[in-house]
């Protein structure tokens, strides 16, 4: 039986009479402490929001709080811990809070908190990474909830026990018009037996700015009928079922964003390499002169990329991408991007300051979509999108780690750059040659032997770029691609090292009949080892000692 909040005589706001146009819904407005203690243990619970963004604030907060103030983790029989769901990352004053009072049983399918990423490794938190663009299918298959108890089930088809999403306003039909992002909020609302709108009044109502389009499951699915990023297949607010919404909430709160990643010479470089690259392709006519729909993740290296793009020689650029960045601000305001759509606009508090203020000059420039939509294979491959993302390495032959240190510690989500860069008609990934460490200003090389966990395979990458060059390997047999990648990429302190690795196994699997990719994975697995025990910058080097002295007949391939 549905659970009804007490209801406590909320009176409303000017700001949420005229953000809320359904009369019917303040009869349902209430105080987030009243709906903490409704939330049961167990209860599988899906959230808005993406990069940051867009996500619910009051009630996490209100949960954490009841929890807190009334001791309940200190208690077998009284404890709470939930199944959350969110499209991606949110704020970490309400997931990293939840995370470090235990609250969280499972976290899907992403995520970049510290506390998060804590649990998640000391065995607290199940976690399982997801492509962000399967994500929210296999949300409305059931796959998430396979299982939970038939008798938890308060709505058979709906996998979700409850949906807790922001909106900056709602329309006459109930639906939701959501902030800064989209993610995977259509179809939380959707697989939600009960839901919760925290009509955020401090934000601006940003309807308009969103193309929300129905997900439909096998075999009634449909295609995406996008032929420009300007394209528009939907609706400007997500569809709700009225009956379902069980409380409306005001909430003042902003985004938790913090400011946005500084560049640095190394990243400037990277960019610098990027630009010319992409111009060596228009002038070989592999590329139009306005380029194609460019995707960019976040980070330093993405502003200096799309900072360099606001200053280069490409006009009436187009953007297809997961998240906006305050730089893509100035790329608008040079004149030179023309169109973008993402499924979120992850800027700094200035940056949505300026936005807001700014909002005629970007409002008709600008699509936020879904997350299914944005990150679609299909669409994709169509549009012919450059992408560009960052790895934690790069081996040899082109394999890239995103997510995990030393091929176990989770550190964040996988995210959708799979999505891009097995699609795209160019797979770039641009990373630092070394990351500096607390007793090594080098730093330990992101270009290594053999990626200690595999993210994105050889068979999806066409370009490698740190600060030192550019490795295009399209065309190049894994042979033909390591020396290359070594070459152009490699930090000069860490270059003889991997030539010696990349020649002694050459020579050791040609002789064995195995030489397609060659590897001495005794090699390799005793470097994965040692890097547990010496985390510096010269580990390479004590490893190369160790294997010189060991027999070349050991079977190594």
């Amino acid at each position: 039986m549905r659970a009804t909040p007490l209801l406590r005589n909320v009176t409303p706001s000017a700001a949420l009479r005229e953000r809320v146009r359904r009369p019917g819904y303040f009869s349902k407005l209430a105080k987030p402490s009243d709906l903490a203690p409704l939330f049961k243990n167990g209860d599988y619970i899906g959230w808005s929001g993406f990069t940051g963004v867009g996500y619910p604030k009051q009630v996490p907060t209100a949960i954490a709080d009841h929890v807190e103030s009334n001791n309940l983790q200190a208690n077998p029989e009284t404890k709470k811990k939930f199944n959350l769901f969110v499209g991606a990352s949110v704020g970490p004053e309400v997931e990293d809070r939840w995370a470090a009072l235990d609250m969280i049983a499972r976290r899907y399918p992403h995520q970049v908190g510290k506390e998060v990423s804590k649990g998640i490794n000391a065995g607290r938190i199940e976690f399982a990474d997801k492509h962000l663009s399967m994500f929210p299918q296999d949300l409305t298959y059931g796959y998430y909830s396979l299982k939970k108890s038939p008798a938890s089930h308060s709505h058979p088809h709906k996998p979700l026990d409850w949906a807790v999403v922001e909106a900056t306003a709602i329309t006459e039909d109930g639906g939701i018009v959501p902030g800064a992002s989209v993610g995977a909020t259509p179809e939380i609302v959707q697989s939600a037996d009960k839901i919760i709108i925290e009509v955020n009044t401090r934000i601006p109502n940003l309807e308009g700015l969103h193309d929300i389009n129905q997900s439909f499951v096998p075999p009634h699915r449909q295609p995406y009928l996008i032929t420009h990023p300007s394209d528009r297949i939907g609706l400007t607010s997500i569809p709700v079922d009225p009956d379902r919404v069980v409380a409306i909430i005001e909430s003042t709160a902003p985004d938790n964003t913090g400011p946005n990643a500084p560049e640095t010479p190394e990243s400037r470089a990277i960019a610098s390499h990027l630009i010319q690259f992409l111009s060596d392709e228009v002038s070989a006519g592999r590329l139009p002169k306005n380029l194609l729909p460019l995707q960019s993740g976040i980070g330093n290296v993405a502003n200096s990329i799309i900072g360099g793009l606001a200053e280069g020689p490409f006009d009436q650029v187009q953007v297809w991408t997961e998240v906006l960045q305050d730089t893509f601000m100035r790329f608008f305001e040079t004149g030179k991007l023309e169109f973008a759509t993402a499924t979120s606009i992850r800027f700094s508090p200035e940056g949505f300051d300026h936005f807001f203020k700014n909002w005629e000059t970007y409002k008709d420039r600008l699509l936020l979509r879904s997350q299914q939509v944005a990150n679609s294979p299909e669409l994709i491959r169509r549009l012919g999108v450059i992408a560009m993302n960052t790895p934690l390495e790069v081996d040899i032959y082109g394999h890239a780690n995103s997510t995990c240190a030393l091929g176990s510690r989770m550190l964040n989500g996988l995210g959708g750059s799979a999505d891009f860069l097995r699609n795209a008609k160019l797979s770039i990934m641009h990373t630092p040659s070394t990351r500096p460490t607390k007793t090594d200003p080098t730093g330990i090389s992101c270009i290594v032997p053999f990626a200690s966990h595999i993210d994105q395979t050889e068979h999806d990458l066409d370009v490698v770029v740190t600060e030192q060059g550019l490795a295009d390997l399209r065309g190049l047999s894994p042979r033909e691609r390591a020396p290359v990648i070594i070459e152009k990429c490699a930090h000069p302190d860490y270059k003889d090292l991997l030539r010696e690795y990349y020649d002694r196994s050459l020579h050791e699997c040609l002789k064995r009949g195995a030489g397609h990719e060659p590897h001495m994975l005794r090699v390799r697995f005793l470097l994965l080892c040692l890097r547990f025990a010496l985390m510096g910058g010269f580990f390479d080097l004590f490893v190369l000692m160790v294997y010189r002295t060991r027999s070349s007949s050991t079977p190594t391939c």
